[in-house]
Order: C-alpha cells, then structure tokens, then sequence
C-alpha cells in the first residue's frame, strides 16, 4: 500500500504546477468577466437589455365609443399636457398604496396609468416591466416632457417609473413619500436611472 502512494507521488507532484496555472487562469478569467459586468453603465445595460425585446410601436386610446389603436408617440395638444401638469400638482402628496391606481393612493404604474388617462385618454398596461416595452426607448439626454422614466434599484429590471417633466424632474408615486416630483439629479436616482421611453408628443 506504502509503495504505491510512493510511486504515484512523483507524478502527482509533476501535473501539480499545470493544475495550479489552470487554476490561476480560470479565476483571472472569471474576475475579468465579473468586472465587465459591474462596470458597464446601468443605463447602456438596461437600454441593451430592453431593445432586444419585442417592443411595442402602440397602445389604445379612448374613443367617444370604443378604445381603438393609437402609434406612439402620441401628438397630443400642449393645453392637454399644461391640464396633465395641472393634475399632478392636485395629486401631490397623495398617499403611495401598493397595487394604487386611484384617489385612494397610487403605485408608481397606477399612478403613470391614471395620469395618462385623465389627461390623454391614453391606455397604458398596468405594471412597470410591460409600460418599460412600449414604444421607442430614450436615452436620457433626449428626454421629453410627457416621456416615461424607468429605474433599477437592483440592477436586473426595471421596478419604478415616473413621468418627465422637463428640466431634469419627473412626477411619480414614492413608497416613501407618495406622488412627488422628484430630480434625476439626487443620488439616489441618478445611479438607478435606466432609460427613458417616449409615448406622447406635445404639439
């Protein structure tokens, strides 16, 4: 039994510097990849991630009858946006409420839906993952008044949408403070920015 320990240890210890570089090489491998992932911008990521999925180029819009299709953007007139600003200053402070989509409180997808709504008769879906797969993604030094604004608090998804408003604001509904306007400049925001996505167009 001693002899053959003996016997394979020469060999053991021959291979041993080859298996140790494989080794070596695997983890350098693996760090380089992890760093590739953690450096890349959150908003390049997210707006690759987003536009290789099949987005949608329309919505529904109420008619006196019926909803009928409508191509985004949506031209709307700018007394309708000054009248959608209008109902956002009137929500300020209402309260947040999971799964909120009226007067009795808001997420931040109920929120978006009922503004665009009341002011646009615009229908939109329902939750952030499938508002963030309509219509033609922005970058953020394109933004527009009436764009959508998209979040990533964990770096995987967007989870938070807001509504543009021009000068660096947007209006949303926080689960720490309600519907607010909030800046895409606080630190909070800017290092969770993911990309914007245009629905109207103001005339």
């Amino acid at each position: 039994m001693n002899e053959t320990v003996r016997s394979m240890t020469p060999q053991a210890t021959a291979n041993r510097p080859f298996r140790t570089a494989f080794l070596l090489a695997l983890s350098g491998l693996m760090l380089t990849l992890g760093a590739c992932r953690s450096t890349q911008p959150l908003p390049d990521r997210m707006e690759s991630k987003y536009s290789l999925k099949k987005r949608k180029t329309y919505t529904s819009c109420a008619r006196p009858e019926s909803l009928a299709r409508c191509d985004l953007p949506v031209h709307v007139p700018k007394v309708a946006y000054w009248g959608m600003l209008e109902t956002i200053e009137a929500l300020k402070g209402s309260r947040y409420r999971y799964g909120g989509n009226n007067l009795e409180g808001f997420d931040c997808s109920g929120f978006v839906k009922y503004i665009y709504s009341s002011s646009f008769r615009i229908a939109l879906p329902r939750s952030s993952s499938e508002l963030a797969l309509l219509g033609p993604i922005v970058s953020r030094s394109r933004l527009r008044p009436g764009d959508l604004v998209f979040f990533s608090t964990e770096g995987e998804v967007v989870d938070h949408v807001g509504i543009y408003i021009g000068e660096g604001r947007f209006a949303h509904a926080s689960s720490t403070e309600g519907v607010s306007i909030a800046s895409l400049q606080q630190p909070y925001y800017d290092t969770r920015f993911a990309f914007g996505t245009g629905i109207i167009e103001v005339e």
